[in-house]
């Protein structure tokens, strides 16, 4: 039977505003795993992806998509604009007439792509370097004139659908300029002067165009084929063989490398952190912020690697366990020093996407609550069932808040993007004794019911789960399922991110990579669809992800939501067996416990402050000022400032210490290439960021700060601490003084 399993970016805990958010959000999946060859297994002989075998994978996809097909001229249409905004984004190389044109030009690439020939898209590609070279020499030109400085009072639309493309020439190179001084702010916030700042302006623009000049055919028909895949819905996807390996190392938690993220900065390859437990790290071989500049394998010379992109310096940096690499490192302390390293690789565990535990102490009318706290980043899964998995880790994880007898569980999924679908219905099982938890409906309109296997209840207290827009895929049928069941309080962002669907990931031979096609549709036991509607928090907490371009149903050519009937079976109220003695939640303490949690959110700072970004953003209308901009950004740095120096303050001295500020790779705002895809000039062929770890890093609280805990997570555990108390109360006593006060701080426990 094939294995189940969810493809999920990872994601940093830091929330910024959600700039750009639906491309980030788009690459929720929950799939299907069939292999043409053994689970983990890529062959690198032939085949290679060429014009030909692209029309074969096109075919594959339709084979096997739960509403295309065949390709008719809707699909064709969609296909072909899919195409134009992938080589275009920012819409700053075509105009809008010449948009037109291209759609013509492309009306035939599919007659051509099952005949073999591939020249509409060749010479398509021929022409982006040109364009590519046009935007550098005018970015060039325009930043190195004498006269140039940074323009506040410009303005610009961030949604490049919103803005559409230039009507002509002139317009195209106002558009460039304003995105220039935008660019530009971000290197000028960090003091950097302005000849520095161009200098690394222009050298950004001169790696644009050499990786898009470097573009091999294969990488050319593998757009399209991601275009294409684009256009049936915004989850079927073409993977090339690199990403393929990614895809399998999210899922694992683990590979073969040096144990070190790396991200792009400027051309050079610069480590991030360092993985604890990794090689390196055991090794003490490498620094956060060297900069390393050249590889060499064992007995082999060096290979410079300086504006190389991330990918390919990812990839010959991973190897085989036990083998050996050297590396080339500049490492800035009073002076820049070079160095060379060599490290060992070995296997690296992918520690910060697993499941964790924390306690935290709340006081209630004098009582003080023991409350767990169990952070579940993605439903993750190794092909071979004898290795980490994802429900065997929150099994252990529950035992320990069992045998710590905690008051109530906290169970935080609004940073889980998906993941494994049988880790979904064994966590799920794991709240519940039996019963069905979620129900795949294939092309066909065969339904299956997928259900809790162990009779057994591991956790039977109070439960609360925290969602947000990001929760997703089979995080989502957790929520569900707990919902439908009355087993937990849902608590976060007004609902869930709507994704529905399921998707079959399907290795091809050789160097072909993989197909992920959406196949079927899963729905929770009281019948429903997560497709578009998600699930509905029963006590929504404001935040900066309930905008109205965050989910399903704001994805371009998401599929329909649908129904079927219903499968919920309660498991009885009343049992002998005081493991099973869950109470379920009823309406009255639902809207109990929303009294109470408005309260004291009407009153909070941060939540106040929450409520003020939204509304700004929605006055704003997707248009922003950079002298706003940067107004916002002073404010926000004044702001940790003085927050940073309020904690300072408060320790107890323990020696000097130095170091240098760092800014957060995720921060669309941040030094370098730039995170903010509205704020780019032009499509970058490197993302900007990569590691050796499929773009993961590490909590160790001795390698970075750790995360502050978000407002939505402490008022959560109010409102857990205020279920336990009502739990245990008549309900003629419920309104009595609310128990969970906002000014009693919450206790962390190690």
């Amino acid at each position: 039977m094939p294995e189940r399993i969810a493809n999920r970016p990872m994601r940093s805990r830091r929330a910024f505003f959600p700039i750009g958010i639906r491309s980030l959000a788009a690459a929720f999946a929950l799939v299907l795993l069939s292999t043409s060859s053994p689970a983990g297994a890529i062959s690198f002989g032939t085949p290679e992806l060429t014009c030909r075998r692209s029309f074969d994978l096109v075919n594959s996809l339709l084979k096997r998509h739960i509403s295309f097909r065949e390709l008719n001229p809707e699909l064709r249409e969609r296909a072909i604009d899919a195409y134009n905004e992938r080589i275009d984004p920012s819409k700053t190389l075509f105009l809008s007439d010449e948009v037109k044109d291209l759609r013509h030009k492309l009306q035939g690439v599919f007659f051509g792509m099952q005949n073999g020939e591939c020249e509409i898209l060749d010479q398509l590609h021929d022409d982006l370097v040109k364009r590519y070279e046009r935007m550098e020499n005018e970015v060039r030109e325009f930043v190195s004139s004498k006269d140039y400085a940074l323009d506040p009072e410009v303005r610009l639309i961030l949604d490049p659908d919103k803005r559409g493309h230039p009507q002509d020439d002139e317009a195209r190179q106002n558009l460039v300029r304003r995105l220039v001084h935008f660019q530009m702010s971000n290197y000028l916030s960090g003091d950097m002067e302005l000849d520095k700042a161009k200098e690394k302006l222009i050298h950004r623009y001169e790696l644009m165009t050499r990786r898009v000049r470097e573009l091999e055919p294969r990488d050319t028909y593998g757009s399209f084929l991601n275009a294409f895949a684009s256009a049936l819905d915004p989850h079927s996807t073409y993977y090339p063989p690199e990403a393929v390996e990614d895809f399998e190392i999210q899922m694992s938690l683990s590979l073969d490398g040096i144990g070190v993220a790396l991200s792009s900065r400027d051309g050079y390859s610069v480590v991030e952190r360092i993985i604890p437990g990794g090689a390196t790290d055991k090794a003490h071989a490498l620094e956060p912020g060297d900069k390393i500049i050249a590889v060499a394998q064992e007995g082999e010379e060096p290979v410079d690697i300086i504006d190389m992109s991330l990918r390919d310096v990812v990839s010959i940096i991973r190897g085989k366990r036990g083998t050996k690499v050297r590396l080339t490192v500049l490492r800035k302390s009073d002076t820049t020093e070079r160095l060379e390293v060599e490290i060992v690789r070995d296997k690296v565990t992918i520690a910060d996407a697993a499941a964790t535990l924390d306690f935290e102490e709340v006081e209630v009318d004098g009582k003080k609550l023991k409350l767990a706290v169990l952070d579940l980043p993605t439903f993750y899964g190794d092909p071979d069932p004898s290795k980490r998995q994802s429900s065997r880790d929150v099994r252990n994880l529950l035992r320990q808040v069992r045998e710590a007898k905690a008051d109530g569980l906290l169970l935080d999924l609004s940073r889980n993007g998906g993941g494994k679908l049988e880790s979904s219905v064994d966590i799920a099982g794991l709240f519940i004794r039996d019963g069905g938890v979620v129900a795949v409906k294939n092309v066909f309109s065969e339904v299956q019911v997928l259900e809790d296997q162990d009779e057994d209840i591991v956790y039977d207290g109070p439960l609360v789960i925290l969602t947000s827009r990001l929760t997703a895929s089979a995080s989502e049928i957790v929520a569900g399922a707990m919902k439908d069941y009355g087993r937990a309080i849902i608590v976060g962002d007004d609902h869930t991110f709507g994704k529905g669907t399921v998707q079959s990931f399907i290795h091809q031979p050789g160097r072909l990579g993989a197909i992920k096609v959406t196949t079927a549709l899963f729905f929770r036991p009281g019948g429903t669809s997560t497709q578009h509607e998600g699930v509905a928090s029963d006590i929504v907490l404001p935040s900066i992800f309930a905008t109205d371009d965050l989910g399903e149903r704001y994805t371009k050519y998401s599929l329909k939501s649908q129904v079927i009937q219903p499968f919920l079976d309660r498991p009885p109220e009343n049992t002998s067996d005081p493991r099973h003695a869950w109470k379920p939640i009823d309406p009255d303490l639902v809207e109990e416990l929303r009294r109470r949690s408005a309260a004291r959110v009407q009153k909070d700072e941060e939540f106040v402050r929450i409520r003020e970004q939204l509304a700004k953003q929605a006055e704003r209308d997707d248009v922003i000022q950079l002298a706003e901009l940067i107004r916002e950004r002073e404010e926000a740095e004044h702001e940790a400032s003085s927050k940073h120096s309020a904690q300072d303050a408060s320790k107890e001295p323990e020696g000097a210490t130095t170091g240098e500020a760092t800014k957060n790779p995720d921060d669309p705002h941040a030094e370098g290439e730039s995170r903010n895809e509205e704020a780019s000039a032009g499509p970058t062929p490197e993302d900007g960021s990569a590691t050796d770890l499929a773009d993961t890093g590490s909590n160790d609280a001795d390698e970075e700060e750790e995360a502050e805990p978000t407002p939505q997570r402490e008022e959560a555990l109010r409102i857990l601490a205020d279920l336990i108390a009502l739990q245990e109360k008549p309900e003629s006593s419920w309104h009595a003084p609310q128990s969970a006060s906002r000014s009693e701080p919450l206790l962390s426990q190690p």
